[in-house]
């Protein structure tokens, strides 16, 4: 994908989302000095453009019942079922992240599991049938932090 133009007022717009995703448009307008107005249709810009992608409220895992998040990573039998297994896990709702990758595995997902039982029937009843040839799993034992990438506006 091609880096979007963007101007210092979508940096703005962008840099204020990025620390408080829940901020009323006419707030955003008053810090940027432009009307309510201009800041629906930059926002609606940046989303046509795919810069945005949404917004969505982060739930707490542990507060709802999944205090076991994984990182597994695939080594499929057949490399060239890529599109197949990635329709497979989306089936799968604790699967909530998947990403292809270099290095040693071919595929690499996060997923949350109520427990260690559950991660082991996961595993064993929804992940083996999907053409592995194997997989390793890492434990999380506690997310330290997690962040929205930093937004500054490029100096040229």
């Amino acid at each position: 994908m091609a880096k979007a133009q963007l101007d210092s007022l979508d940096y703005k717009i962008l840099k204020t989302l990025s620390t408080n995703g829940r901020k009323p448009f006419l707030e955003i307008a008053r810090e940027c000095n432009v009307s309510g107005a201009a800041i629906h249709q930059r926002i609606q810009k940046l989303m046509a453009m795919g810069v945005l992608r949404g917004s969505e409220c982060l739930i707490n895992p542990a507060s709802v019942g999944y205090d076991t998040c994984a990182y597994i990573g695939f080594f499929l039998k057949d490399p060239s079922k890529f599109d197949e297994v990635v329709e497979r896990l989306r089936a799968i709702p604790e699967v909530v992240e998947v990403h292809f990758t270099t290095g040693q595995y071919d595929m690499f997902i996060k997923l949350y599991a109520r427990n260690n039982d559950h991660l082991l029937h996961i595993i064993h009843e929804q992940l083996q049938g999907l053409g592995l040839a194997r997989t390793e799993s890492l434990i999380s034992f506690k997310e330290v932090f997690k962040r929205q990438l930093p937004i500054e506006e490029k100096q040229d």
